[in-house]
């Protein structure tokens, strides 16, 4: 009987090493492929930061004055308090104007290597200037949104103390600036995965660590890697079987609009998956709203993947726990307007 008892132990014991050792070699793999947010905010290339600047960029991102009808702002389709997304299929802009594409998240997006679903903007401040100009989004110019601020008198000393320096420091260069260096502050760190990484093993339910194995094993991280898990590269939406129009409208060939080159037809910006299940819905279409259904859509068109019930209900678990901390922001008081200061334009442009 206690020979038994000892044969049992042992076995025991090598059940439980074994567990261990597939244990480390999933935290180990995922190490390799993924990164951890930090708990600060990048420094913008070219664009250093101060409090000045962020606190002015703040203002901006929430003014809604930036737009023709006084009633948009950068907020409006990116709410801070929504995981950075407004939760409609495509943004209502400028007169009722539906958008083209769904509107992805702010948060974390300074670790993007481009901004937008098509990549035609290189980095958050050239992203912050085209919504102005977009007809069907905030519908201005450049120009006016310069007239705009100049036209609020409460800017001018907020704009000084933010270019101490700048002879004349309302321009769009610094708008586009500051509003990008507070949005490099909407990071999300200290998510249950970022603790997984940083060595807690417990952080991860066994659940979500099935699904964080079949994340890899099936392939999703060849594209879904790195810090934001996404966002550094650009695929096609159907690498093995183009999925059925309502999700991959015909009409819009994504990044072709911008290299013009047929072999980018129906190519977008891989998406970050950081808090994927605060921002539905999904697809550059928007026209998954449930989570565990653009899992199954993605393991078909991208990896060929027919993924059973527990498949998906793993991989789905698993990225439940991408979701961070979300960003504590205080609304701005904005600065009033004057009877000099433009006028909103309420009509709808026919």
């Amino acid at each position: 009987m206690q020979k038994h008892n000892l044969v049992l132990m042992v076995a025991g014991m090598a059940l439980a090493g074994a567990a261990m050792a597939a244990e480390d070699k999933l935290m180990s793999q995922a190490q390799g492929l993924f990164k951890p947010i930090p708990q600060e905010p990048p420094e913008l290339e070219g664009n250093p930061s101060s409090p000045a600047k962020v606190e002015l960029g703040k203002m901006l991102y929430f003014e809604p004055r930036l737009s023709k009808s006084h009633t948009i702002s950068c907020n409006s389709c990116h709410q801070v308090g929504l995981g950075g997304t407004d939760m409609l299929e495509t943004s209502v802009g400028h007169g009722w104007q539906m958008g083209r594409r769904n509107s992805p998240t702010v948060l974390n997006a300074v670790f993007n290597t481009a901004q937008f679903w098509d990549g035609r903007a290189e980095d958050l401040a050239e992203q912050a200037g085209g919504p102005l100009v977009n007809p069907v989004e905030m519908a201005i110019t450049h120009e006016h949104a310069v007239e705009m601020i100049k036209g609020i008198p409460g800017y001018q000393a907020v704009f000084e103390e933010a270019f101490p320096k700048a002879e004349d420091p309302i321009t769009i260069g610094n708008i586009q600036d500051v509003i990008a260096l507070f949005e490099a502050t909407l990071i999300t760190p200290n998510a249950p995965f970022d603790q997984y990484l940083q060595g807690d093993a417990d952080a991860l339910t066994e659940q979500q660590k099935t699904g964080l194995e079949l994340f890899v094993n099936k392939g999703c991280a060849a594209c879904h890697s790195g810090v934001n898990l996404g966002g550094d590269q650009y695929q096609p939406f159907g690498v093995v079987e183009q999925p059925g129009a309502d999700f991959l409208p015909r009409e819009d060939k994504g990044r072709f609009e911008v290299t013009q080159s047929a072999s980018d037809e129906y190519v977008y910006k891989v998406p970050s998956l950081r808090n994927i299940a605060l921002t539905p819905p999904y697809f550059h279409s928007g026209k998954a709203w449930d989570l565990k259904q653009a899992v199954a859509v993605m393991g078909s068109a991208q990896l060929g993947a027919e993924l059973n019930d527990e498949e998906v209900n793993s991989i789905t678990a698993f990225l439940h726990s991408l979701t961070g901390e979300q960003p504590k922001v205080a609304y701005p008081i904005l600065p009033p307007s004057t009877a000099e200061t433009p006028q909103p334009q309420l009509g709808i442009d026919q």
